[in-house]
């Protein structure tokens, strides 16, 4: 059994999307179709234009799904791959579970992409700059790095808050919350023997509760957007398990604003359900190398460059 999986934020560069755009007619379709959609020629900053615009929030998560879905509409319109006899389910890192959704056809590019400008534009206000951050807490697992989250806690001052983000692989987990409150925990994690405690460059503190009220938007307008039933099987970032009614697509996505996302939890929940081989569709090779650490038995590959779209179709024809 196979799995298409779908990268999230940090996965972005300058430049992704454009040898897929000149040698594919399908791929062009779709950045076009985001360009479009978002009244942005958002296909030339991706290419053409500077780190500091791409890392906004608001055009990372449109721009990263509109290459994942660059990769899939070459696959299925040029390469004739039907999804659902090659894979038995998708699953997306944070803002990838939007691209998972698109490719098994619950949104359209055009709707994804207004969501996700949308997603990006509501986390980034939702916390004034310097009031939040994020870090990443190396060697040590969920349940250590929970027992610390709990502890810093009980030392902030004002009510400041920390709470576990991603649970990415074994040994890697990110927190997030008020800045002080995870500078706390960040000494605490290499107080507890942490290899690293590393704070992260973003622009946000994601997926804790202080993002509640860009929960709020997105709760709006998915709440306005019509979901069609996935033609596969979606394993959800707050759940990870599969969902495949709208009703639930919907209740989730708000909830993954504030909630964790289950990354380790969901690679081993698809491998338990017999998935052998999970294929990365998008920029970069974070999530493959992510699976790699999460469950060595599994096969894991990332296609994102022509020559990567080739093989595949040459493999699943």
């Amino acid at each position: 059994m196979r799995a298409f999986v779908f990268p999230g934020q940090g996965s972005q560069f300058i430049g992704m999307g454009k040898d897929l755009a000149d040698a594919f007619a399908p791929a062009r379709e779709v950045f076009q179709e985001v360009d479009d959609a978002l009244s942005q020629n958002l296909f030339k900053l991706m290419t053409e234009g500077t780190d500091t615009d791409l890392n906004l929030t608001e055009n990372t998560q449109p721009a990263l799904m509109a290459v994942s879905m660059a990769v899939v509409r070459t696959l299925t319109q040029q390469g004739g791959i039907d999804l659902t006899k090659t894979a038995s389910f998708v699953a997306g890192h944070s803002l990838g579970e939007y691209s998972a959704l698109t490719a098994v056809g619950a949104f359209d590019v055009g709707t994804c992409a207004k969501l996700l400008k949308l997603r990006g534009q509501s986390m980034q206000k939702a916390v004034p700059v310097g009031i939040g951050a994020m870090a990443a807490i190396l060697g040590l697992d969920l349940p250590d790095v929970e027992a610390i989250t709990t502890e810093a806690n009980t030392k902030t001052e004002n009510g400041e808050m920390v709470q576990s983000a991603n649970d990415n692989s074994p040994g890697q987990v990110v927190v997030s919350g008020h800045a002080g409150a995870v500078a706390i925990a960040m000494e605490l994690a290499t107080a507890k023997g942490a290899k690293r405690a590393l704070q992260l460059p973003v622009s946000a503190p994601f997926h804790c509760r202080l993002m509640q009220p860009a929960a709020d938007a997105m709760e709006k307008a998915l709440g306005e957007t019509t979901i069609a039933p996935p033609i596969l099987p979606v394993v959800a970032n707050v759940t990870a398990s599969a969902i495949t009614t709208p009703q639930d697509i919907r209740r989730l996505l708000v909830e993954q604003v504030t909630g964790m996302v289950r990354w380790r939890e969901s690679v081993t929940w698809m491998k338990d359900q017999g998935v052998s081989e999970m294929v990365e569709l998008g920029a970069g090779k974070v999530l493959s190398g992510l699976i790699k650490r999460i469950e060595k038995d599994v096969a894991a590959e990332s296609v994102g460059t022509p020559e990567q779209i080739e093989a595949l179709i040459a493999k699943l024809s």
